[in-house]
């Protein structure tokens, strides 16, 4: 590529990026409000995560979402006042997106960790779309067991509620809860989400679209209810590493126990767990991410670019 078109290439990217050390700087005055025992209770298995990740990648995000949050709030104020209707409570939706084995859920749980200490200490709950996949017994009758994950075994229709109860500022709002030792949504079992101030949403597919409808009629997607995106990203070969890291040590642990969904999976060898690992890699979880989820990056509010050491190395954030 030659320099004019690098240069045309960054004029019309919809995106401002960051080095590590540009992003960094963006913190500026920002407290640190955890500790590194609690920074190290938040990370999941085979993530980096330690006080300088929270400090350099999390807090000048940290910085940004409460410049976004305030804005949202007085133009949402502003507009109630103008309509001259009620003031009702409506959170502040957070979406994070990304691959299987790519970090959403440590990146989710530290960001909630951050927001819920700012002052006045907001009210910021965190989801997860695997509570509105559909019940292993739906997905084995459609035979869509082998496709857990991708855009048509979620229950949609439910997870499109959930969201628009929130927005319109109903109490006591439910969602099922998912279980990842029986691999399956647990039957009558809900966690109630009551009026948070901010609400961070967890999924591989929650920037997922679909086909635009012909007749122009309204077509609800789960990211016309966020208010930020995030999309963690990382190159395919680094994912399916991790992925299978994953799987190896998780014979240990949760396979370990006799009533996980991959109790069987415990006793392999490495060479027949590495085997196993990679087939469901790139039969299930790479066919996704292509076919589904990467697609989706583009439409991030911030992309965070990771690389082999788990370490976030190029921040995008989209112009405003």
């Amino acid at each position: 590529m030659s320099n004019m078109d690098v240069r045309t290439e960054q004029l019309y990217n919809p995106y401002r990026l960051f080095t590590r050390a540009e992003w960094a700087a963006r913190r500026a005055d920002t407290p640190m409000t955890l500790t590194a025992d609690e920074v190290a209770k938040l990370k999941s298995m085979h993530d980096r995560l330690d006080i300088r990740e929270v400090e350099e990648i999390y807090l000048p995000l940290s910085r940004l979402l409460s410049i976004y949050v305030a804005a949202t709030q007085g133009l949402f104020v502003a507009q109630r006042r103008f309509l001259g209707i009620e003031d009702r409570k409506m959170p502040y939706i957070i979406g994070v997106a990304g691959s299987v084995a790519v970090g959403k859920s440590t990146t989710a749980r530290v960001l909630q960790a951050l927001l819920a200490r700012w002052s006045p200490k907001p009210k910021v709950d965190l989801v997860t779309t695997d509570g509105f996949l559909y019940p292993n017994a739906i997905l084995e009758r459609e035979g869509l067991m082998t496709k857990k994950g991708f855009p048509e075994s979620y229950d949609l229709p439910t997870l499109l509620q959930f969201l628009s109860d929130l927005k319109a500022g109903r109490r006591n709002v439910r969602a099922p809860v998912y279980s990842h030792l029986t691999y399956d949504v647990i039957p009558n079992e809900w966690i109630t989400v009551d009026q948070p101030d901010i609400l961070i949403l967890e999924g591989i597919n929650v920037l997922q679209t679909g086909r635009l409808p012909r007749d122009g009629k309204a077509v609800p997607y789960v990211s016309d209810f966020f208010d930020f995106s995030v999309y963690l990203d990382a190159d395919d070969n680094v994912l399916r590493e991790w992925y299978v890291e994953r799987f190896l040590a998780l014979r240990q642990t949760a396979f370990a126990d006799p009533r996980s969904y991959f109790n069987r999976y415990s006793k392999f060898s490495d060479e027949e767990a590495t085997k196993t690992a990679l087939d469901i890699w790139s039969k299930t979880n790479l066919a996704n991410l292509r076919e589904n989820i990467l697609p989706t990056r583009p439409r991030a509010t911030l992309i965070l670019t990771k690389g082999q050491s788990h370490v976030v190395e190029q921040v995008a954030l989209r112009r405003l």
